[in-house]
């Protein structure tokens, strides 16, 4: 039987329906007002991400995708108190754990990239979408443009995207990032069969457009106060020239 993601607005806290999802620990919550934005930010989480850690359970809230997605939101008020835009939370695909086989490998990616793309299509039609995604959502993201309206990619502690370079992502701007104390630094970016997942998307030669961490560890990216959390929000409303690069 197949059951409902849920979405909660942080402005109205009703409880609507968006589209029917296979059972599983998913959930998918909006901060601010998704019906007035013009721009929409979607932070896709990483492995290990459960309802349980989906705003809490963590030392660091900001590294949770609630917690986030709220620090990005009050970034972006912060720049600019105006501003048309919606964060979504997404976690609409069943995150693996870090330990394990699944996290070497696509098979989750694939299922959330299918999912991901129906929700941008299907719910943010008509909206400036980027997406923000973390580790492991990286690859659920790259794999979730091909055929979505998305307007720039943007991804940080990235173990790699299944892709050899930024122009496999069409018309798609493809930001990275990489802190120097993230550990994921030191993880080979390789791919033999179905294990790994390609070359560093933060690395030369790749074509990414590399936006400044300074010295983010791997769940720091959307830390309040952080260059990389102003240089994500700064991606996330478009303004693209005040980017300050890595």
């Amino acid at each position: 039987m197949l059951r409902p993601v849920l979405a909660v607005s942080a402005i109205t806290a009703l409880t609507y329906v968006i589209v029917p999802q296979p059972p599983g620990d998913r959930i998918v919550k909006v901060y601010g007002d998704l019906h007035t934005a013009e721009h929409v930010a979607v932070v896709v989480p990483g492995a290990d991400t459960t309802a349980a850690t989906f705003e809490g359970g963590r030392a660091k809230v900001h590294s949770t995708p609630g917690g986030g997605a709220r620090a990005l939101l009050a970034q972006a008020r912060e720049l600019d108190p105006g501003a048309r835009l919606a964060v979504v939370a997404w976690l609409g695909y069943d995150s693996p754990a870090t330990v394990s086989l699944h996290v070497a490998t696509g098979g989750a990616a694939e299922r959330g990239a299918r999912a991901l793309r129906r929700y941008v299509s299907d719910t943010l039609r008509g909206k400036r979408v980027t997406l923000l995604c973390h580790s492991y959502g990286s690859v659920v993201c790259a794999g979730a443009v091909p055929g979505a309206e998305v307007s720039d990619l943007a991804v940080f502690g990235s173990p790699g995207l299944r892709v050899s370079s930024a122009a496999e992502l069409g018309g798609t701007r493809l930001w990275a990032g990489s802190g120097t104390r993230d550990w994921m630094r030191h993880v080979p970016k390789v791919r033999f069969g179905p294990l790994g997942f390609g070359p560093d998307p933060a690395g030369s030669g790749f074509g990414s457009r590399i936006f400044a961490t300074g010295a983010a560890g791997h769940s720091d990216y959307l830390e309040p106060g952080s260059r990389s959390l102003r240089n994500l929000a700064l991606i996330a409303l478009g303004r693209a020239a005040e980017v300050s690069r890595g």
